[in-house]
């Protein structure tokens, strides 16, 4: 009677589950709170330092560019921050006189204007109006009169109420302190924030070094590697995405104002200033500023030419910066996910308002950065960045988890359009059965869920035949204890076999083995662990075979039951060349190695390199015994 084919479990290697959360969950999830309520409550203290910090990332390549050319740290701080407030005054005046002019140009619009509303109100109101009219209409025609009600005898009506006598409130006549109180109110509140953003970016300039190496001491004392590196990273990446997206914006708005005054849009030069500050808020910022222009484009003139013209300058401009321009500087990526993107936009929205939205990108970018560093931050790098989370290998056991084999499939056609169906199976494949395996000792799955999942990974190997991937890459041949890159004429002839463990995934390990093998020019034959037990005599003619690899995610443990399994195929065929793999080196590897001359193959194109060797070397003696022809 055959034995149960039931995975082993070594108490070595037995693979325990994760602990549950304790209080260093709840100790992140209290901190988590505690910070986000500090950046609420302290904005008004934290925006402006902010905003300091930011300019001071911008400023600092023109800093250092000054400094090249021996200007002086001082001189080119002050010479940095003077340009800085000059472009700020200038863009404010700019607005300022835009906006005026505009105001001063409304009346002129005023008829095309009122047409415009009148003709919107009496295509979507107007309609809506009718057809409630025309229901309330047939509504009264279906419904039955109401009999009037009679008031009863003897009791009076009630009296009407009278109607209220007007109001009027007179204000007293402001001051002219109080009417300065009332122009300058709105202004002096951005003054004071832009002065003490100034302030702090000089004293950042000014102590850049001795900052950083506060930040050090304070966090990375222990690891001034890693610190430096991460410090240096986020300044860095921060720098290049202002600068490039500062770039990318002063284009795009100046393209939009050359093209709105091309159109005849009036006030171009304003939409084309706020496109370039607008479009730092990420995905709607341009839409924004284009729906203004629309709005106006389509209230000043009769027609609607001006309005779709207006329409397709925005979408040309912004489809040229984002997916042309803006790869080109960034790379294809900036870092974040478009979904981190959007959710840092409402986060940082929700509690900084509009500076918040405008910030949001460059201080996620910040805390992405910082993340890749430090192991407390880490998941905001998971969570936010552009990154896969899964490596590929965890991506196919999670497909085989979710018994999706079809997006197994198009993942793996994936990759194979960018390297070789061994590496892939090397890579990917084995390393997700290794996953697998090692729940499986874990005892995380039912026998029906592991003959599924053994069936979809058939399934798998099975369509992956039709798929070549990149060339193989060839060994060098004049590398020493390099395989050989040719296989003889009479390798199909050779017997090969190739004998599955008893894992639980060992079966679909060997047919991966079979497959590569049969792509070299080989013609294996498979077997399994249960033929070679004590007793059986089924074991496929194994007494002439030339190769035989045991194929077992097993190999690096080098179970008992491996070492039985290799001296009964040792007596068996005694001049067989035998090859065992795949599971990858370990410490007790030689445990399998040192039975009768046993090869060790890490992996699948080590398990083929052997094989083409083994192939090699029984084929070369035959050939020398070969008799010559009569000419030679």
């Amino acid at each position: 009677m055959k034995a149960p084919l039931a995975p082993h479990r070594p108490s070595s290697n037995r693979v325990y589950p994760p602990g549950t959360p304790g209080l260093h969950g709840l100790t992140s999830v209290i901190t988590f709170v505690v910070v986000v309520s500090g950046l609420y409550f302290a904005r008004e203290v934290l925006i402006p330092i902010t905003l300091a910090v930011l300019l001071s990332f911008l400023l600092a390549p023109l800093v250092g560019l000054l400094r090249r050319l021996h200007f002086g740290q001082l001189p080119s701080i002050f010479v940095a921050v003077l340009l800085a407030v000059v472009t700020l005054l200038a863009v404010s005046t700019l607005i300022g006189a835009q906006i005026a002019q505009l105001a001063g140009s409304l009346p002129q619009y005023q008829a095309a204007i009122e047409r415009k509303v009148e003709t919107v109100q009496e295509k979507t109101v107007g309609r809506a109006d009718a057809l409630l009219s025309r229901a309330a209409t047939a509504l009264a025609r279906v419904t039955p009169d109401r009999p009037n009600t009679r008031h009863e005898a003897g009791r009076s009506q009630k009296p009407t109420v009278s109607a209220p006598l007007p109001v009027e409130v007179h204000e007293p006549i402001p001051s002219p302190l109080q009417l300065a109180q009332r122009v300058f109110s709105p202004v002096v509140g951005p003054l004071e924030t832009m002065f003490i953003v100034l302030v702090v970016t000089i004293f950042i300039l000014l102590q850049r070094e001795d900052l950083r190496d506060r930040l050090i001491r304070l966090f990375g004392a222990r690891d001034l590697h890693r610190t430096t590196t991460a410090i240096n990273d986020a300044a860095s990446r921060l720098s290049r995405y202002f600068v490039a997206q500062l770039g990318v914006n002063l284009g795009a708005g100046a393209t939009i104002a050359i093209g709105l005054a091309i159109i005849g849009v009036p006030g171009a030069l304003l939409f084309g200033v706020l496109t370039a500050l607008l479009r730092f808020v990420p995905y709607i910022g341009t839409w924004i500023a284009a729906l203004l222009a629309v709005i106006l484009a389509a209230a000043i003139q009769p027609q609607w030419t001006m309005a779709v013209w207006t329409i397709v300058l925005f979408v040309t401009i912004d489809v040229v910066a984002g997916q042309v321009v803006e790869p080109l500087l960034y790379g294809h990526s900036s870092g974040l996910s478009p979904l981190a993107v959007v959710v840092a936009a409402i986060f940082w929205s929700w509690l900084w308002g509009p500076i918040g939205l405008v910030l949001s990108t460059p201080l996620t970018l910040c805390l992405v950065t910082l993340g890749r560093y430090a192991e407390r931050l880490k998941f905001l790098t998971v969570l936010l960045g552009d990154q896969p989370a899964l490596t590929p290998a965890q991506n196919f056991y999670q497909r085989l988890l979710a018994d999706d084999p079809h997006e197994a499939i198009v993942q793996a056609d994936r990759f194979l359009r960018e390297m070789a169906l061994t590496r892939y199976y090397d890579d990917v494949a084995r390393e997700g059965l290794r996953l697998a395996r090692n729940d499986t000792l874990r005892g995380v799955f039912a026998p029906e869920q592991l003959a599924r999942m053994n069936e979809t990974l058939l399934d798998i190997i099975e369509n992956l035949e039709q798929f070549d991937g990149m060339p193989e890459e060839k060994p060098d041949p004049n590398a020493p204890d390099a395989p050989p890159a040719v296989l003889p004429e009479d390798a199909a002839q050779l017997r090969v076999v190739c004998v599955a463990g008893r894992g639980a995934f060992d079966e679909v390990t060997t047919a991966i083995a079979v497959q590569l093998l049969t792509r070299r020019g080989f013609a294996p034959v498979t077997a399994n662990y249960a033929q070679f037990r004590r007793g059986h005599t089924d074991t496929l003619g194994i007494d002439g075979a030339a190769i035989v690899c045991v194929v077992t995610l097993d190999a690096p443990e080098a179970p008992p039951y491996l070492r039985n399994l290799l001296r009964r195929i040792r007596d068996r065929a005694p001049g067989a060349q035998l090859i065992v793999g795949i599971g990858g080196q370990s410490e007790r590897v030689d445990e399998v190695g040192a039975l009768s001359d046993t090869q060790n193959a890490n992996a699948f194109s080590d398990l083929v390199n052997q094989c083409v060797q083994a192939a090699n070397a029984v084929s070369a003696p035959l050939v020398e015994k070969a008799p010559r022809s009569v000419g030679a």
